[in-house]
C-alpha cells in the first residue's frame, strides 16, 4: 500500500471521527431532552410508548456511534505505532481493497472469514 493511500485513509478516518463525534454529541443532547420530559403525568400511554420505542432506537443509535469510534481510534492508534493495515490474528497484511472499503478492519479477509 502506498504512501499516499495511507495517508489518504487516515485522513478519512479523521474526518469520520470528527463527524460521528458531532454526532454523538447532537444524540447525547437530544436523548437528554427527551428524557426530561419522560414521565409527563399529562401524556396518554401511547404517546408514552411512543416515547419509549424513541429512547431506544436512541440508545441503539448512541451505542452504534460509540462502537464506531471507538473502531476509528483504534485504526488510528495502529497508524501511529505503525501497525495499521496488518490483521490482528495473523499479522499478514491486509488486502488494500478491504482498508479502502473499510478502513477500520483488523483482520484480513480469510481470518475474518474464518472468525464468522
Amino acid at each position: 500500500m502506498t504512501d499516499i493511500t495511507l495517508r489518504l485513509l487516515k485522513q478519512r478516518l479523521e474526518k469520520d471521527l470528527l463527524r460521528l463525534t458531532e454526532q454523538l454529541a447532537e444524540i447525547r443532547a437530544s436523548r437528554s431532552s427527551k428524557e426530561r420530559r419522560e414521565g409527563s403525568p399529562f401524556g396518554k400511554r401511547e404517546e408514552e410508548a411512543s416515547e419509549t420505542a424513541d429512547l431506544e432506537n436512541m440508545l441503539a443509535q448512541e451505542k452504534r456511534v460509540i462502537d464506531q469510534i471507538a473502531g476509528i481510534n483504534a485504526a488510528l492508534k495502529k497508524f501511529d505505532d505503525g501497525s495499521y493495515g496488518k490483521c490482528d490474528k495473523c499479522g499478514q497484511p491486509i488486502e488494500a481493497a478491504r482498508l479502502e472499503a473499510m478502513p477500520t478492519a483488523r483482520l484480513c479477509m480469510s481470518d475474518a472469514r474464518n472468525a464468522r
